[in-house]
């Protein structure tokens, strides 16, 4: 332990070293809407032409911001999972875990107690481990590339919040999954799956309503032009809320969002301050209309169905390479058997292994749903070039224009380029609808809080 204790302690110092260094900042776009000369509707309108005058919207400098950050992220997943193996190897093979389970055995002798224990001590110990690799990719490069808003103290309690929900949450699972490991034996992935699902479900109805307020100051949308035009948006598209609300995200980052999150009477629009502060009305209306697609198309149910999916199969391969594991190291680490949560570190080892390698499957299922919710949006909200510029906006800190195989991989979205390509492709086939007309409207300033939501 106190090997591990000096290499956390050089690790931190490290990270403190680089945050002190010199960082770079990903400038936002101007405020407001802007609409390229090529990219208004005409008798010569072309759609690549009006693509390319969007894309060059962003300097060189923010493109290669953007494409260093996003490329960076690439090498922080397979850093991530090498340090969460050597993470598992520390608790296993320096008989932490072990030692975990005697002591909530000695606590309680019931199954379903000392899993509880466990799980509870598991979560607080894995905390602590992964602490240097969270500060350097939450905390210290989200600052360096100028999205991070918090200082150190902020970001480390809103960490803290986070294991508390993890200390809340997960213990309650894995007692249920542990149970059906003890019950169903051979057949254990199965049922471990359906409760993955049973769970993934409680949370998109209990987490906007029981988790989000614990980060974010949720209050109703200002009144104003903005929230009129939200509710009619809603009405139009059949979402059954006329609960508006918006979130203090500038707290913790410069990102802007919104989401329609919740089902069975919990549902409810939620927009975050970025998003009214920084943007237009055509592009509040624009991103709206995406994630009122979401909604709609059931995106959330048929997600999970999906994952869950995936996840069997990630189960069954846990199952396989887990007994596999136990038959070659189970005696020497002290492990009892696939229903001894002892080893639940090197279950949770090989099932990340598992996710990393169906990295393009998860992002590909993902991204699907993104590009159906585009084109719902661009046909619900009718805000073509409102949704090309919210796309530009992300894109100064999303690699803009990758390569097809690099998508595939890598995206859980489609990339600014193919949002802004096919806004574009809207506009053409549209250039008759009034929206992508009214060229001074459009341009209208964005809302801050001061002024209301009335467009200047």
């Amino acid at each position: 332990m106190k090997i591990l204790a000096r290499v956390l302690l050089l690790l931190l110092g490290l990270y403190t070293l680089a945050y002190g260094a010199d960082t770079t900042h990903t400038r936002d776009l101007p405020p407001g809407l802007q609409i390229p000369d090529a990219a208004r509707p005409g008798p010569n309108f072309n759609v690549d032409s009006a693509t390319d005058a969007y894309l060059n919207l962003l300097s060189p400098e923010q493109r290669a911001q953007s494409d260093a950050y996003f490329e960076g992220g690439y090498w922080l997943q397979l850093w991530g999972l090498i340090y969460g193996l050597v993470v598992a190897g520390i608790l296993l093979w320096g008989g932490i875990s072990r030692r975990l389970r005697n002591i909530a055995r000695k606590l309680s002798p019931r199954p379903w107690l000392y899993t509880w224990i466990f799980v509870l001590l598991f979560v607080v110990v894995s905390f602590a481990l992964n602490l240097p690799l969270s500060i350097y990719a939450d905390f210290v490069r989200e600052h360096q590339y100028g999205l991070a808003t918090q200082d150190f103290g902020g970001w480390f309690g809103d960490a803290l919040k986070e294991l508390m929900v993890s200390a809340i949450v997960l213990p309650l699972v894995l007692v249920v999954v542990y149970a059906a490991v003890r019950r169903t034996g051979e057949r254990w992935w199965i049922w471990a799956s359906g409760i993955g699902f049973v769970f993934a479900l409680f949370a998109m109805m209990l987490a906007p309503v029981y988790v989000a307020p614990l980060f974010n100051d949720y209050k109703p949308l200002r009144e104003g032009n903005v929230r009129e035009a939200v509710l009619s948006l809603a009405r139009a598209n059949q979402i059954p809320t006329d609960h508006v609300v918006e979130f203090d995200a500038s707290r913790q980052t410069t990102r802007i969002s919104a989401n329609v999150s919740g089902f069975l009477g919990t549902t409810r629009v939620s927009l975050n301050d970025n998003l009214l502060n920084k943007t237009s009305e055509p592009e509040i209306k624009a991103v709206l209309g995406h994630e009122m697609g979401h909604y709609v198309l059931s995106h959330g149910l048929r997600g999970t169905i999906y994952v869950t999916l995936v996840l069997v199969f990630g189960f069954w391969f846990t199952h396989r390479l887990l007994d596999l594991a136990l038959l070659r190291w189970g005696y020497e680490l002290g492990l009892e058997g696939r229903d001894d949560p002892a080893a639940l570190p090197l279950a949770a080892a090989i099932l990340s292994l598992f996710f990393f390698l169906a990295t393009p499957l998860t992002n590909s299922i993902v991204r699907q749903m993104e590009a159906e919710a585009d084109a719902y949006g661009l046909n619900a909200a009718r805000e073509p070039n409102g949704f090309a510029m919210a796309a530009m906006r992300l894109s100064t800190y999303r690699k803009i224009h990758p390569g097809a195989l690099e998508e595939t991989v890598f995206y859980d979205h489609p990339s600014g380029y193919a949002r802004v390509h096919g806004s574009m492709i809207w506009l053409k086939e549209n250039q008759d609808n009034p929206t992508a007309n009214a060229m001074p409207k459009l341009a209208a300033a964005p809302v801050t809080a001061a002024e209301g939501s009335k467009p200047q």
